[in-house]
């Protein structure tokens, strides 16, 4: 079937090279040029070590033409665009195609996780969703993975499943797009705080307790947002934030450790112009989303405070030995 990316990012190429080798017509859509030139030049890219781009994989800065035809359509791209995109695909946009999100994360202002962008600007219920726990660069080298497989409709599970499964990628049902979202994006807030932790020199103990503590706040942010709580012990749940809050292949929990390890401002800012930390752009919204509705989840607000208002990190061990 063909199937087409959103987004060139390191995920998104790690996703393609699934998609190829379950013989899919796999086309990639980037915005921009110098992006699909390097592609198609080089083969490799410097945003994912060890990736070799098919030459079966047609790439191209024409949204159109690279959604024409294709039964599935993966989103995986940065957040912050979903809105701008999902508005110049619903031109394109057909009634039988559907939608698999790959990207995690809630958007500033309207505090709208992704799926609900997708449906403000695009008439669909063939939306769906995959989650966790897995690097793009461990995703290039075949090792077996979960991920969770989230939507309401049946036979866009049957789609993603039939376009993605193999004998090292799998793929774990659930109706529960909103918890999967939910831990999707929040994971990486954890990741920066855990960061946080290692940094100040605290061991992996310490980290195991800030995980802890963090898999129920989590679960009664779902619950109060209408998901299961229950979805957080899934592959989304509990395995996506284990790997990305005990790893430094997280761009988010690097971030978080310099936070810990005293860096300066410059030296943040510095890393932040060199990679997307996602967790940032996740914390400010989830931020707003609690204090909007009134929801309790002080974990968040701690990391918040240490991030955006320059409280002592010590303020995290505090929470966590009161709380």
């Amino acid at each position: 079937m063909k199937v087409t990316i959103l987004g060139t990012g390191a995920y998104g190429l790690a996703l393609s090279k699934i998609l190829v080798e379950n013989k899919n017509d796999v086309v990639m859509w980037t915005a921009f040029e110098d992006e699909k030139e390097e592609l198609l030049n080089k083969g490799t890219t410097s945003k994912l070590k060890d990736f070799k781009f098919p030459k079966s994989i047609n790439i191209t800065t024409d949204l159109e033409s690279a959604v024409l035809g294709s039964a599935l359509i993966v989103i995986a791209i940065p957040t912050q665009f979903v809105t701008d995109v999902c508005k110049n695909l619903k031109k394109y946009f057909k009634s039988n195609q559907h939608i698999c999100i790959a990207s995690k994360g809630i958007e500033q202002g309207t505090c709208l996780f992704i799926h609900d962008m997708i449906k403000k600007h695009i008439k669909t219920r063939n939306i769906g969703a995959i989650s966790g726990p897995s690097f793009a660069t461990d995703l290039v080298k075949d090792v077996p993975v979960g991920l969770s497989l989230a939507s309401k409709n049946k036979k866009t599970i049957e789609l993603v499943k039939k376009a993605f499964s193999n004998n090292h990628f799998k793929l774990y049902a659930t109706s529960d797009i909103i918890g999967i979202e939910v831990c999707g994006a929040v994971k990486n807030i954890i990741a920066i705080a855990s960061g946080i932790i290692d940094g100040m020199g605290y061991p992996i103990s310490t980290q195991a307790m800030l995980i802890t503590e963090s898999l129920h706040d989590i679960k009664a942010l779902i619950h109060s947002l209408g998901g299961s709580k229950k979805t957080i012990l899934s592959f989304a749940g509990f395995g996506d934030i284990l790997l990305t809050c005990t790893s430094e292949k997280s761009r988010n929990y690097s971030f978080g450790k310099l936070i810990g390890s005293n860096a300066t401002k410059e030296q943040l800012d510095e890393y932040n112009s060199k990679t997307t930390v996602e967790g940032l752009y996740t914390l400010k919204s989830i931020y707003k989303l609690i204090k909007n509705k009134k929801i309790k989840i002080p974990i968040i607000n701690t990391i918040y405070n240490i991030v955006f208002k320059q409280e002592a990190k010590e303020k995290l061990i505090q929470y966590l030995m009161l709380k």
